[in-house]
């Protein structure tokens, strides 16, 4: 039986990218965001691709909503054998910028969101023993950056939430996993729709992935949900280790380039705002997987195709090994 998958956020990014990977193992995939144009050329998508496809409009940080996601997607595919939380909104400003109302809907869908998720998929899996959840997370759940306190907030949440999820799962020795994939920056459309106070159109942090990394990332994390987390791209690891080794340091660096590293001349601003309201209503609207910085974005992260195969990893590991032991040779 192919697996029935429920993606929130699957209407673009990294969301739409998993889906499509998806399609391609021909699973029943549930489609969820608010956006009902991009969720319908989502669904095109999946068809065309061997999937076979479920739309649902719903807000994630409505519980009762995500509780009717479920309830359509076991009544129409079965058992709801892996869910994955993927959707979010924020704002690019600084936090005294920020609405105390705005704050509280990054809040809400960003990591209550997660919540409502998980809490529903739980519900299934656990009288069933059996299921994976996967948070797609951020290297910013452990190192934050200026301009984003309402999604590093909301992400460093995540973190802990699952975290302390992840044991009590372990203490009950459930089958029923829950795993993180730590995201690089991505070029998604979420920076055309993002509602943003600064000065210029908001940008990822180079280096910069396409979705289809992220997406590889997903779905190997939910074909091997024991472990706790998985890093995403050489950028993630690296942002991660640096803040663990020296975090002031970092601090210090973040302060001088963090701001003017997200802003970009390159792309006028585009009026759009999704935070309370999608953009991509109608057809016409959608945006696909790709934001606008496929120039800049790399299709392939060296980090990630090690870990989802270690054997290539340990190959070269030992060649390089054996090139030192050879040049040591030589020249003793």
């Amino acid at each position: 039986m192919p697996p029935t998958v429920v993606i929130t956020g699957a209407s673009a990014g990294i969301g739409r990218a998993t889906a499509r990977r998806y399609a391609r193992r021909g699973a029943d995939i549930v489609l969820v965001a608010r956006g009902e144009g991009g969720l319908e050329a989502a669904a095109d998508e999946v068809a065309a691709l061997g999937g076979r496809p479920l739309v649902r409009a719903a807000d994630v940080a409505d519980p009762a909503q995500v509780e009717a996601v479920a309830e359509a997607a076991e009544k129409e595919f079965g058992p709801i054998d892996v869910w994955i939380n993927c959707a979010f909104s924020t704002v690019f400003a600084p936090f005294e910028e920020i609405t105390a109302e705005e704050f509280k809907r990054v809040t809400e869908v960003t990591y209550l969101g997660f919540v409502n998720g998980t809490r529903t998929a739980l519900k299934r899996m656990l009288p069933r023993d059996r299921g994976t959840i996967v948070q797609v997370g951020s290297a910013l759940a452990e190192r934050s950056i200026p301009l984003q306190s309402a999604y590093c907030g909301a992400k460093h949440a995540i973190n802990g939430f699952t975290s302390s999820l992840r044991t009590e799962l372990l203490h009950r020795g459930s089958n029923v996993h829950i795993t993180v994939a730590q995201m690089p920056a991505v070029n998604t459309p979420q920076f055309q729709w993002v509602r943003s106070r600064l000065a210029r159109h908001p940008m990822p942090v180079p280096p910069i992935y396409q979705p289809e990394v992220a997406a590889r990332g997903v779905v190997y994390a939910a074909d091997h949900p024991r472990r706790k987390q998985y890093y995403v791209g050489a950028t993630t690891v690296a942002t991660i280790w640096a803040n663990r080794l020296a975090p002031a340091l970092l601090d210090r660096y973040l302060a001088r380039t963090g701001f003017d590293s997200q802003q970009t001349d390159r792309i006028p601003p585009t009026g759009l705002d999704n935070l309370f309201e999608p953009v991509d209503q109608r057809l016409a609207d959608d945006q696909g997987a790709h934001g606008a910085f496929d120039d800049s974005a790399h299709s392939r992260s060296w980090q990630e195709t090690l870990v989802r195969h270690p054997a290539t990893a340990l190959g070269a590991g030992a060649a390089v090994l054996g090139a030192v032991r050879g040049i040591r040779r030589l020249t003793s």
